[in-house]
């Protein structure tokens, strides 16, 4: 009669079988058929988090109470469910995943992948031990879970595909939203049955790289939808492994969107372009958000010196078409507080380096579902020089006008700055400001007003921006003009208080 595996637990055999196994990688364990746990190796030790074969339990059913299991669907193992209980109730199997919780965690520390081993006697078929060989696939499936995670929430649309069989196994929300298919719709089906590669311009490229399961290059595609119709999408494919089955990702990028405002824009054009294009009055048309230009007419062009080719997907402060800064902020804040323009004055830098005064007027439109802003500039510089042409004569009889009556100055303030009766006034401006202003009423230049006040020339550029801001002028000679039709001059000194003057 064979001698059984107890009386065999000091045997030469036994210490041999314990040498061969102890410095596997796989953890190994010996059950004696009456469920008594023999001996483990260090490697299925380090599995359990112990260090002694009785931290693992005595017998199967301490084994049991010390560790709970579970499978990967968070289905928890009864009693004789347990790989070791089967294992020593004679079942075979070769792989069984579980995840193992200590006795007094509440989530798992690890994922076991284990299989079974028996060991018969020479002269029977009894077991006379049975073996739990246990690989740690923790990491393994940590990084799927994470994989798992990112890829259901990427919003980039994404689908993952089994090379074998080109069956789907696996689909993000972001490519059923893209798509409207439902999550059972699409697993299972082959990548031609949801062909994911339709009218792809280089589709022979993308199926050969697909059987060899090599990368497939970002390609142009039309997806078919399944209430009919397609959509335009940007395809790319990318071989990866999940578990042992070799995949292909495919991700893909929406350009509907795109085409929608193409072909918008595209109908825009041709219902806009001849009146657009022929009108007399330089025009633009951008985004309202950035202020990229989609399109500009011929006498915009002639007014800037910029053709379309040099300004279109640009925005004007990015040509540097504000000659203020000032000027564009206050444009720029306007439009982005949802406010039209009406005959803004603001002075633009033109290609040839030169400057040009406009009355600038825009609309709010629509291009499809795109929010526009339609620009129009009107040219004043002539009018503008003829202007401070009458301003400088008329400055230069206002020096001496003490023999001026009352209702004679007050029409020539008003000839000095007829526009300016309303908005800002003196009271608007800042005590800095106002010394400021007074300054340039007494015609003294940045600098010598840096060095009156005892501040920095930068500084007193500031000053002027934000005074030419609000009063609304681009000139030191406009300024002043403004600052005299409201009784403000170099002296700090009312015109009222002047009407006694001999």
């Amino acid at each position: 009669m064979a001698t059984s595996l107890k009386s065999l637990r000091e045997t030469v055999d036994l210490r041999h079988l314990r040498q061969i196994i102890a410095g596997l990688d796989e953890g190994v364990i010996l059950i004696d058929p009456d469920q008594t746990l023999l001996w483990a190796n260090d490697a299925a030790l380090a599995m359990h988090g112990v260090r002694q074969i009785g931290e693992l339990g005595a017998t199967v059913d301490e084994y049991r109470a010390r560790f709970q299991l579970r499978y990967r669907n968070n289905h928890r193992l009864d009693k004789n469910d347990y790989p070791i209980e089967r294992v020593v109730a004679g079942d075979c199997f070769s792989e069984v995943v579980v995840e193992v919780i200590a006795a007094g965690d509440e989530e798992p520390r690890w994922v076991h992948q284990v299989r079974s081993l028996v060991l018969n006697d020479r002269d029977d078929d009894e077991p006379s031990c049975v073996v739990l060989v246990i690989q740690d696939v923790t990491a393994q499936y940590q990084a799927e879970d994470r994989f798992e995670q990112s890829f259901n929430a990427n919003p980039a649309p994404a689908i993952i595909c089994r090379l074998a069989d080109l069956r789907f196994v696996k689909v993000n929300q972001g490519f059923l939203e893209m798509t409207g298919y439902n999550r059972d719709e699409v697993l299972c089906r082959t990548v031609y049955d949801i062909d994911v590669l339709g009218g792809a311009e280089r589709r022979d490229l993308a199926k050969e790289r697909l059987a060899e399961g090599r990368t497939i290059p970002q390609m142009e595609a039309e997806l078919t939808l399944p209430g009919g119709g397609t959509k335009l999408v940007i395809v790319a494919g990318q071989p990866i492994d999940m578990g042992d089955q070799p995949c292909m990702l495919f991700s893909f990028a929406d350009l509907e969107p795109r085409r929608k405002a193409e072909s918008a824009l595209r109908h825009s054009e041709e219902r806009f372009t001849r009146t657009f294009q022929m009108a007399p009055v330089p025009m633009a048309i951008g985004a309202r958000d950035g202020h990229r230009l989609y399109e500009v007419n011929a006498s915009f062009t002639a007014l800037t010196g910029y053709g379309p080719t040099e300004i279109i997907g640009r925005s004007l402060a990015e040509v540097g078409l504000w000659a203020v800064d000032a000027a564009r902020e206050s444009i720029e804040t306007a439009i982005a507080d949802g406010h039209d323009l009406r005959a803004l004055e603001a002075r633009i830098s033109v290609k040839d380096d030169g400057c040009v005064d406009c009355l600038v007027s825009t609309e709010a439109i629509m291009l499809g579902d795109d929010a526009c802003v339609l620009w129009a500039f009107q040219d004043i510089t002539q009018r503008k020089a003829t202007e401070l042409e009458l301003v400088g004569a008329i400055e230069a009889v206002m020096k001496d006008t003490s023999w001026f009556s009352r209702s004679i100055m007050d029409k020539l303030a008003r000839l000095r700055a007829p526009r300016q009766e309303e908005g800002a006034g003196i009271d608007d401006l800042t005590a800095r400001e106002r010394e400021v202003l007074a300054h340039i009423c007494r015609g003294l230049d940045d600098k010598s007003i840096a060095r009156s006040l005892g501040v920095s020339g930068n500084t007193v550029r500031n000053h002027v921006a934000r005074i030419y801001a609000k009063i609304g002028v681009n000139r030191r000679t406009a300024a002043a003009a403004w600052a005299h039709a409201r009784g403000f001059d170099g002296d700090l000194l009312t015109i009222g208080r002047r009407e006694g003057t001999p």
